[in-house]
Formats: structure tokens, sequence, C-alpha cells
């Protein structure tokens, strides 16, 4: 998709997808944390005239990202966070893939795609209950990744 430089897209149109053997069975209703953060090491040369010391970037990182759904009964989330849980190294990273489509919902020509590189769920949250409320029940499930690959199609 072209830039488009009149206005921005709107946030609430996205699809999150697993590769691998992992399927969701329901859609997400919020994804929070996408980013990328580069560290930087101050050095000063001994010899240098200038009395600041310079920026370096060393490493970078990929913060946690949050997936939120409401709860549907499913437990793919849980039993995915088991596998992590009890140790298994197969099979247990996969590419998450999250999708902003334009406003047509044209998931062949999304407006962004991020591509969350070896990402593996690390925390589950459960629903928040109250016996007096009547918001939906809403669980998340936190991902740890290696990398994140912005295309902006």
């Amino acid at each position: 998709m072209a830039e488009r430089l009149d206005r921005p897209y709107s946030q609430f149109n996205f699809t999150v997808e697993a590769g691998g053997d992992f399927e969701f069975k329901a859609g997400f209703q919020e994804v929070s944390g996408l980013g990328i953060e580069v560290t930087v090491a101050e050095y000063r040369a001994g010899n240098s005239p200038l009395k600041a010391p310079r920026k370096v970037n060393t490493t970078f990182k990929v913060p946690d990202v949050t997936l939120k759904r409401g709860v549907v009964g499913a437990d793919d989330l849980y039993a995915w966070l088991k596998r992590v849980r009890d140790g298994e190294q197969e099979d247990t990273y996969t590419t998450l893939t999250i999708k902003l489509l334009n406003e047509a919902g044209d998931e062949a020509d999304p407006a962004v795609t991020w591509e969350l590189l070896e990402a593996r769920p690390i925390k589950y949250t459960g629903a928040s209950l109250n016996g007096k409320g009547t918001d939906v029940a809403i669980e998340e499930l936190v991902f740890a990744c290696e990398d994140i690959k912005i295309n902006d199609n």
C-alpha cells in the first residue's frame, strides 16, 4: 500500500497470525508493546578536543508484546505457554505476524506488517472476575521475541 499523507490509518482494524502449528481460536482485541530500542554507550577518547562523550550505538532489544482477547473457553494460549514452561524447546518458537489493515479490511494489502521473530509466550494472565461487573472477561498473553521486522507494504 502506498503512503497515505492525508490521514493516518485507524488502529482498530488488525489481524494477528502465528506461524507453524499454532493457530489462535479467536481474534484479539488489543496488541501493545510493539517497538525497538537501541542501547547507546557513552565514549570519549582521551585525546578528543570535545569535552563531551560521543554516543555509540551498541545492542538493540525488542520489548515484550502483549495480546489481549475476550475469553472464549479455548485453552490454545495456555497450552502453548505450558509447553514453554515445561521446557520444550522444539517447535515452541514461531513468527507472529500483526497486520494493520486499511478501512476496507484488505488482508492481502495491509498498511503495515510487524513480524515478531522467534516469538514465544512468557506470561499468561486470566480474566479479572467481578460478580457486579458487566465487562467482557479478557485474557492476555505476553510474548518475548528476538527481533521485529516492520514492512510498510
